[in-house]
């Protein structure tokens, strides 16, 4: 397969010790030969693959000296692409790293679409979909532990089990076409049932395994949608600051002082929290506190975990009571916050409300109680802890959705062997699973999704 050549700066922009502009093509070499110069005067094509060179970048139409650079040169297949690679080190700033690009561009190269060199590492078979899907993973990745998950996927833990199972419906699906081309054997019939209950059986069971990491998987990669709420002047925002280690939220003893949510990133044992500071909800006149208000009533219907914050040292309002109705049924912690204050409130009338959910003390003032608030949360998703490092998550929703599929037409294939259904239709349904674990792994999908996948990537990446 063909590629024209691409370019792309594959660092973060801003100032920097040094940036990079990476080639990726058949030319990559023959574009790099005609603006580098060192100071042996050797050219790039002739140096051995997988060095690094110091030179500069030269203006072949004006000779004009452009950049002081290193220069890495790779060539294919042993790169991420599997196509020549050269890598551009420069100064790291807008200006030089942007005049380097465009001296690349301008003597061949084209601008490399989002994710185009993972994409292109895919379509060479460098790598399946669910590694390429995990590069961005690892790079949007909040923990270490969200870090690990995408690592393991990349280097191609879930490839590998996945291509296993295929391998096992595919063997399976071999000896029924043995029972349909001979069926004047009858032990054929007979053997052919119980192997089919006894590998189906087995896959199931591993895509159960699967299935029933998804949710701590998917809560890594994307982390908990968490909503902090309570009337106003509980103490959410100490809360946010608190979760968060720095002073994120505004906070004072003026009701109301928050006005619309502020979205922060924390990391809390391991488990990235997408955490929201609300409005404190209550009925006011004031129209922009008013407007925050009915933004944290609308983030509250989308939250994983709710943080219902209330204080010791008042005694419950309707306010309050309403908050519980508010998020009844969903996963919640209750916060007594302001222990350090003389209490006030009807602890039995909170445990009655709370029910079965988690009830934490805190002195938010005084830093005490963030320890058993973190614990409250590891122990609601993960009954304490992460799983070992050596298990295989599901973490992305595609992948979770196609496992799921390809479980149902699994069951559907066993339910229809126990119930004497023909072997020919049992075979529709062992088919349609092996192509939709296919699927997850980019062995049997459509173009466009392959194209809006890798649109989602990062430009240079």
């Amino acid at each position: 397969m063909e590629f024209d050549t691409i370019a792309a700066i594959s660092t973060p922009m801003g100032e920097g010790a040094i940036a990079i502009v990476r080639l990726s093509g058949d030319d990559a070499f023959k574009i790099a030969d005609r603006l580098f110069r060192s100071p042996s005067g050797k050219l790039l094509s002739n140096v051995a693959s997988h060095t690094i060179h110091y030179g500069h970048l030269i203006d072949p139409m004006t000779e004009e000296t452009v950049e002081e650079v290193m220069v890495s040169a790779m060539r294919g297949p042993k790169t991420f692409t599997k196509e020549d690679v050269i890598e551009i080190n420069c100064h790291g700033g807008l200006v030089s790293v942007n005049r380097v690009l465009q001296l690349v561009l301008n003597n061949g190269a084209r601008l490399a679409e989002p994710g185009e060199f993972t994409k292109r590492a895919f379509l060479n078979g460098r790598i399946d979909l669910s590694q390429a899907e995990a590069v961005m993973d690892l790079i949007r990745a909040k923990t270490d532990r969200a870090m690990s998950v995408a690592l393991g996927q990349m280097e191609g833990r879930l490839s590998r089990l996945i291509k296993k199972l295929r391998q096992e419906i595919l063997e399976t699906l071999a000896h029924v076409e043995v029972n349909i081309d001979y069926p004047e054997y009858d032990d054929v019939e007979e053997m052919t049932h119980t192997m089919l209950l006894e590998k189906s059986g087995y896959v199931r069971e591993e895509l159960q395994k699967l299935l029933q990491t998804s949710q701590q998987g998917k809560i890594l990669r994307e982390g908990l949608s968490t909503v902090i709420v309570g009337r106003p002047n509980v103490g959410k925002s100490s809360l946010l600051n608190s979760l968060a280690q720095e002073n994120k939220a505004i906070v004072t003893d003026i009701p109301g002082t928050t006005r619309d949510v502020i979205e922060e990133y924390v990391n809390v044992r391991g488990v990235p929290l997408r955490l929201l500071d609300t409005a404190g909800i209550r009925e006011t006149e004031d129209i922009v506190e008013k407007i925050g208000v009915e933004r944290s009533r609308q983030v509250l219907k989308e939250a994983d975990l709710i943080l219902l914050v209330l204080n010791n040292s008042d005694q419950l309002t309707d306010e309050d009571r309403n908050i519980f109705k508010a998020v009844e049924g969903m996963d919640a912690i209750i916060i007594v916050n302001k222990t350090d204050l003389p209490q006030a409130i009807n602890m039995e009338e909170v445990m009655a409300l709370a029910g079965s959910r988690r009830i934490v003390a805190t002195s938010l003032l005084e830093d005490r109680g963030i320890d058993e608030l973190e614990g409250a949360i590891a122990d609601l998703f993960f009954e304490g802890s992460i799983e070992a490092g050596d298990m295989t998550y599901v973490s992305n929703s595609r992948h979770i959705a196609l496992l799921g599929q390809a479980l149902h037409a699994i069951e559907e294939a066993i339910s229809g062997v126990e119930n004497g259904i023909p072997i020919d239709i049992v075979q529709i349904d062992l088919t349609r699973s092996w192509e939709l674990l296919g699927e997850v792994i980019g062995e049997s999908v459509h173009e466009s999704l392959i194209d809006q996948l890798f649109s989602q990537f990062c430009l240079g990446k």
